[in-house]
């Protein structure tokens, strides 16, 4: 039976740190879906198509059995049971992170006996890369060249689109 490992998130934008997390999990299962999901309590700087779209390119030359979908309303322990996977992949940077994550992992096994949760804590260089950090840069004076540094250049291609489809200005507070 093969292992399934699915790794989800909103990915507003998918940045370096989620990366380090995609290429960890494709060693340890013997496949790693990702799914793009929606949080109605956000409002995303890209569309889940265009956040699909950036981590298909970020993840073509990770080795492995690696798959972007996007994630529908379901209960993420219901898109994984539909999937058959055994196992949620979490990358937590710190301690707030991994209090957050460790309570949903415990609710995420209530409702779902058996899957289990996987943390993984990325390498000191990455642990401020966050998406919403990234986000905070949009706008500011030479933005693209602090941005860089943080995500893939398809995901920046997709952030200078958004950007522009903004006309410049950028609602950071939303």
């Amino acid at each position: 039976m093969s292992r399934i490992g699915l790794y989800a998130g909103s990915f507003d934008p998918p940045t370096l740190g989620h990366l380090w997390v995609i290429r960890q999990g494709a060693e340890i299962f013997d496949e790693l879906v990702i799914a793009v999901a929606v949080n109605p309590d956000k409002h995303p700087m890209l569309t889940q198509a265009e956040r699909q779209e950036a981590l298909q390119a970020m993840v073509a030359e990770v080795q492995g059995c690696v798959r972007v979908v996007c994630m529908k309303h379901l209960f993420l322990v219901d898109f994984a049971r539909e999937l058959g996977a055994s196992f949620l992949l979490r990358g937590v940077r710190n301690a707030l992170d991994f209090e957050y994550e460790k309570n949903m992992a415990r609710m995420n096994e209530r409702m779902a006996p058996g899957l289990r949760t996987l943390f993984l804590m990325p390498p000191g260089d990455l642990e401020a890369v966050s998406s919403s950090m990234v986000r905070s840069l949009v706008g500011l004076p030479s933005w693209e060249s602090k941005v860089a540094s943080c995500v893939h250049p398809a995901v920046l291609e997709s952030m200078k689109r958004a950007y522009d489809r903004k006309e410049g200005v950028y609602d950071l507070l939303g």
